[in-house]
């Protein structure tokens, strides 16, 4: 782990995009969401409301019922990691919570009846596990959680009884993969007994070079000694990235170089575009913006550019629902005329 200093630092590499800390929680008394019962689900998610509700500030917090949202809304909840993909395509009654900052969400009748959630910029895990808890604290006071004394907090999987806890850090490693060294840290990451997901979370590809590494046991250990065990880790990854961006700046400059520009250009001119293409794209100019190769974008019209080029903010921006082919189109078009090249 890094001292303060060093946050700073990591912060303003931007390896680290964000982190995330998650506690998976049962109402006592309830059936597990594994086995619905709709009449069940729709008492759970009023209990769960009214505690929201009743917080100190519970009236801030923004509720959706996603029973009653459009498709469209559901999956631009889960391009900003508000929701999971699972929540997002289930059905019956099922909502998610989050506060207007939407730092912190809670997913209801998901996997488990609670998923909080605590999603912050950079390094940042001890302070996403500190408003997370008190969240749960605070609701631990209105609703009567299911636990265990022997086995801890009772969950839906087994992987998550005890804390419930899953912590995971959202990374950028573009030149770990040009290096070619990213299979030989993902092997040493598995016999951490950490996962290695994708953008979307689990079950999802990596796009954009962007993984999320985070931890798959949750028993056997405190919260706090489950984060510092994948914080480290996190940071060594962090720090052999930066050590493999300083070779490709000097050894391998002209093939950085190439990759950055040739992205630049595509990304000004193309006609059409799919998401996977535009997030490879977006990633070479992250690099380069990174190592100062690159200067004609700042960091936050780039972020912007990674968010509204998802298929469902843009089709949000296009008013409308689009096919694969109209979305390849209208992904182009936005980043054309975004990077100034509208005309070109």
């Amino acid at each position: 782990m890094g001292t303060d200093a060093n946050r700073g630092d990591v912060r303003s590499t931007g390896v680290i995009m964000s982190t995330r800390v998650r506690l998976a929680r049962n109402l006592a008394g309830r059936k597990f969401p594994t086995h619905p019962d709709p009449s069940d689900r729709a008492d759970i998610l009023a209990e769960v409301r009214r505690a929201i509700q009743s917080l100190p500030d519970g009236a801030d917090f923004v509720w959706k019922d996603l029973e009653n949202e459009p498709p469209l809304e559901c999956r631009i909840l889960v391009e900003r990691h508000l929701i999971s993909r699972e929540l997002a395509e289930g059905a019956g009654p099922r909502a998610v919570t989050f506060n207007p900052g939407r730092a912190l969400a809670v997913m209801v009748n998901e996997e488990d009846h609670l998923r909080l959630q605590c999603l912050l910029p950079g390094l940042a895990f001890h302070e996403a596990h500190d408003r997370a808890n008190r969240l749960d604290d605070q609701l631990s006071e209105r609703l009567e959680f299911a636990f265990d004394p022997c086995y801890g907090y009772l969950t839906s999987c087994p992987t998550n009884v005890g804390t419930g806890l899953r912590v995971s850090a959202m990374l950028h490693l573009p030149a770990l993969v040009m290096t070619r060294q990213i299979e030989k840290v993902f092997r040493a990451v598995y016999e951490m007994r950490l996962a290695v997901r994708g953008f979307y979370g689990e079950g999802t590809e990596a796009f954009g070079e962007l993984y999320q590494i985070s931890n798959q046991a949750t028993c056997g250990k405190s919260e706090i000694d489950l984060i510092d065990d994948v914080e480290a880790v996190v940071f060594a990854i962090m720090r052999y990235e930066e050590k493999a961006r300083v070779e490709l700046a000097t050894a391998e400059r002209g093939q950085l170089e190439d990759r950055v520009w040739r992205s630049w250009g595509l990304l000004r001119h193309a006609r059409r575009m799919n998401s996977e293409e535009a997030m490879r794209h977006l990633s070479s100019l992250r690099l380069g913006l990174a190592l100062g190769v690159f200067g004609d974008l700042g960091m936050p019209e780039l972020e912007r550019l990674f968010l509204y080029s998802q298929p469902a903010h843009l089709q949000r921006l296009e008013g409308r629902e689009l096919d694969s082919g109209d979305r390849d189109a209208a992904r182009a078009a936005f980043i054309r005329k975004s990077l100034g090249a509208e005309a070109n």
